[in-house]
């Protein structure tokens, strides 16, 4: 519903309408919207963290890093929708809780593992925690310009405009 319809079309009757079920059954196991959203939200860091526990580490942290920020940008690229709930916060009534801050924080940590990687081989200098953020922000914002088709016309020009940017920050961060 969320790719077909974005963020204003969900609604907890849309949501019982095609789940074959009850408003107030949706109501029962996820206590109002926001408790709907939240679940959605936590499900989207799931996937994320899913995805990226499929990456391996080799004997290049930097590649490994840059095959982090590809994995963030195709997430994105295919659940654009989801990445605004995750990134964005549309919805004025969703605090994210106690539960939705860990299943952030833990992408983060990962995210700050693989820089700290970078850090502990010399490929890069800073602080783990703030570089991660910068690299997190550059990917999510890229990811969502490219989604809006602002980054380019053509694959080779938003591709190019990608490395350009990942290369550029990665690069000053040495």
């Amino acid at each position: 519903m969320l790719a077909r319809d974005g963020v204003g079309g969900l609604t907890t009757r849309e949501v019982a309408r095609k789940a074959d079920t009850s408003t107030p059954a949706v109501y029962e196991l996820f206590g109002d919207k926001a408790g709907l959203v939240r679940e959605i939200f936590l499900e989207g860091f799931r996937r994320l963290r899913r995805r990226f526990d499929r990456l391996d580490e080799t004997q290049d942290p930097r590649a490994d890093l840059e095959r982090v920020i590809d994995s963030l940008r195709a997430f994105v690229r295919e659940n654009p929708v989801l990445a605004e709930v995750m990134f964005s916060r549309p919805f004025a009534d969703f605090d994210p809780g106690p539960s939705g801050l860990e299943a952030g924080a833990a992408v983060r940590r990962f995210v700050v593992g693989r820089v700290r990687r970078c850090l502990d081989a010399s490929v890069l200098a800073g602080d783990a925690t703030d570089i991660a953020h910068v690299v997190f922000s550059l990917t999510q914002g890229l990811a969502a310009t490219e989604a809006a088709g602002w980054l380019g016309t053509s694959r080779a020009s938003v591709n190019r405009r990608w490395n350009l940017a990942i290369r550029a920050v990665l690069d000053g961060l040495r």
